[in-house]
Order: structure tokens, then C-alpha cells, then sequence
């Protein structure tokens, strides 16, 4: 295929899998698909380890990393244990309590440890110098415009910038603060994401960028047809995440992927729960709890995340010790996609899936305009 995207990335089909699991990675870009590696949640020494092994099981194919800088965090500069300490007596309880119902042991909180809080923007930026150590070939951010030293630092390493939006204001404000390549996110996307279906987005935003960037489309793209529909619709290419989760490679586990395979499109909800901001996760107990009447607000990010990532990691290892309560807690981000996951696969299996159906949407619409 011949887009822009494929021209700046060194691909032939324009997928890009977002994942935050190495294996993905390296066997989407092996398959012709184009990995992308998500750093959140990595220390600099285990963001090393990831990309040297990727280095050496992508077979000399294109990947890329994926970071998270926000633009506005309330707790820059500040260290764990502080954060940890404006956390509500309340809020604690509260998880403590549902933990309980659902026979998950909270683990003990440790301090002093020095760990980074959450989200934290310093570490993404300093992620940067690690990855610039490897032959990456885009460098995104997942949440606002990248600080102008992270496009400075990929316009001098000839590493194409990308940004994900959910707005045609973020993309104009993205475009203008000198993006390579914007990732046009619909509301469907699992994750962080906007209101905004990806059927009315996409055309939006391309209108208004009017051809100064590629354009991937996002947000609830599990198929070749769908790929094929968003590029009908002047999409470059097509971001996906949530089909990375139903593979035997991914992080997610086991009891997770069998929910995914269960689930309807409607048990993908948006909720604070999680990080603070409105993100996109499997319906669980947890996520139902905070939306109870008498449940507290979601705190801000990254205070959110100091109590819902140890409950929700413990809720896991509860549930793969056979604590069958604990099932019910069980999530993770993930989009509306979801209800057209009907089997786990291989990733590399998705990927040819993806080209044999779009060839097969490509052929059904050249034959409805055919003499």
C-alpha cells in the first residue's frame, strides 16, 4: 500500500498495534503491522530491557514507543509519599471495603521506596534518552501536546512525532505545535478518550488539518472492513489497541481475556475510576462500586491511581489463586470493540486477518462501482 503513513514509518499496511506488552509488539511488526510499545508503568532500567528485547525479536522490522507526558499533572515534582498522603482516609476505606467483599487482600502501602508517582512527566521525558538508544521509528504521546522537547528531540533524530486527540480543537493545537502525525481517537477507544464517535471524528478532523499531517483513525477498529471503512473516509492508516488484548501474547491475563470473549459492546464503559480522568475499561465490580450513589468522587490524576492499581493488580493474583469473588473485580482499558471479540488469537493471526478482510472490503466496494 502507498500512504504517507507507510512512506514515513517503512511499512507496507498502515496497522499500528498499541500495546503494552513487548511480544505484541515485536510479532505485529514481524507480520507487517507496525508495534508500538507503551512505557507507562516502565522504570528507565525496564524500559531498557523492553526495547533491547524487542530489538532482538522484530527481525530488523519498524516499531515504536508510546509515552505519556499529560499536560497538566498536580503532582509535578512532588514525591510518591506526598502524593500518597493527600489520598483520602475515606477513599482508602472505601477500597478497602470492596476489596473485602470480593476476598482480594489489599497489599501494605510501602513508602520510602522513592517510586515515581504515577503519570509521572519527568520520567517520560527522561524515557526519551533511553529510547533514542534504539533504532525506534515514531515516538507518541497518549495524553495532550508533547512538551516542545519531545518533538525537538524527534525532528533531530528523524523520529516522526505523533500525537492522539479527541477533539478537532486538540488536533489544530497538536498540528500547530509542530506534530508529525496525529492519531485521531474516537470515544469507542478503550483507554483515555473523548465523547466523540471515530465515525464523526475522523472526517472532522482531517477536514480541519486539511492534508498538513497523516491522519490515523482510532477508537473501536477490531477489523479489516473497519480499516478499510476508516480509510474510505481519507484516513492514512488506523491506530488500534483493545484487539491487541484478546492474544495469548498480550499482559492482559487469562480470566480477563475470557471476560473480553463474553462481553457486549455496552460492557465497555467510561469511568474515572481508574486514573482520575475519563478512560474506557471492562465493566466490573470495581468500575460499578464508583458509580454506586453513595460512593466517593474519583480523585484527580494521579491520586486515583495510587488506590486503584494495587486493588486492581490484587484482584488479579486473587483471581488466578481461584478466589472465584474476586473474578468480579477483574478489568482493564478497553474499548467498545470488545463486543466483536469472539475468540483469543495470535497476534500475527490478527494481523493477516486484517489484510485479508481489507482486501475482501476493498473488492466489495470496487464491485458496487464497477460497469
Amino acid at each position: 500500500m502507498k500512504t504517507p503513513v507507510c512512506a514515513m514509518l517503512g511499512i507496507d499496511f498502515p496497522l499500528l498495534a498499541f500495546s503494552h506488552c513487548r511480544d505484541v509488539v515485536a510479532a505485529v511488526s514481524r507480520a507487517g503491522g507496525f508495534g508500538v510499545l507503551g512505557a507507562t508503568g516502565h522504570t528507565l532500567e525496564s524500559l531498557e530491557t523492553e526495547l533491547a528485547w524487542i530489538d532482538a525479536h522484530v527481525d530488523g522490522k519498524p516499531y515504536g514507543l508510546d509515552v505519556l507526558i499529560p499536560e497538566n499533572l498536580g503532582a509535578r515534582g512532588e514525591t510518591r509519599d506526598a502524593v500518597a498522603d493527600r489520598v483520602p482516609a475515606g477513599h482508602r476505606a472505601f477500597v478497602a471495603d470492596l476489596a473485602a467483599r470480593h476476598g482480594v487482600d489489599l497489599p501494605e502501602e510501602r513508602r520510602g521506596t522513592g517510586a515515581p508517582v504515577p503519570f509521572d512527566p519527568d520520567l517520560a521525558l527522561a524515557m526519551l534518552d533511553v529510547a533514542f538508544r534504539h533504532p525506534i521509528r515514531l515516538i507518541a504521546n497518549a495524553l495532550g501536546v508533547p512538551p516542545a522537547a519531545m518533538i525537538a528531540r524527534g525532528k533531530a533524530a528523524g523520529v516522526p512525532v505523533a500525537a492522539l486527540v479527541g477533539a478537532k480543537e486538540h488536533a489544530l493545537r497538536q498540528v500547530a505545535a509542530g506534530v508529525d502525525l496525529l492519531v485521531v481517537q474516537g470515544g469507542e477507544a478503550g483507554g483515555h478518550c473523548g465523547e466523540v464517535s471515530t465515525m464523526v471524528l475522523v472526517p472532522e478532523v482531517i477536514r480541519a488539518v486539511d492534508g498538513r499531517v497523516p491522519v490515523l483513525a482510532a477508537g473501536g477498529i477490531m477489523t479489516g472492513a473497519q480499516m478499510a471503512a476508516a480509510m474510505a473516509m481519507g484516513a492514512d492508516g488506523v491506530w488500534t489497541g483493545s484487539v491487541w488484548l484478546a492474544t495469548p501474547e498480550a499482559e492482559t491475563s487469562e480470566a480477563f481475556r475470557a471476560k473480553m470473549v463474553a462481553a457486549t459492546s455496552r460492557d465497555a464503559v467510561r469511568s474515572r475510576s481508574r486514573t482520575g480522568k475519563p478512560s474506557r475499561q471492562l465493566r466490573s465490580a470495581w468500575t460499578d462500586a464508583w458509580e454506586a450513589p453513595d460512593a466517593p468522587a474519583a480523585l484527580p490524576m494521579p491520586l486515583q491511581s495510587l488506590i486503584s492499581e494495587p486493588a486492581l493488580r490484587a484482584a488479579d493474583r486473587a483471581t488466578e489463586r481461584g478466589v472465584d469473588a474476586a473474578r468480579d473485580m477483574v478489568t482493564y482499558f478497553v474499548g467498545q470493540g470488545v463486543g466483536l471479540v469472539e475468540q483469543v488469537r495470535p497476534a500475527a493471526q490478527v494481523v493477516q486477518d486484517f489484510k485479508l478482510e481489507f482486501a475482501e472490503a476493498v473488492e466489495r466496494m470496487t464491485g458496487l462501482v464497477a460497469e
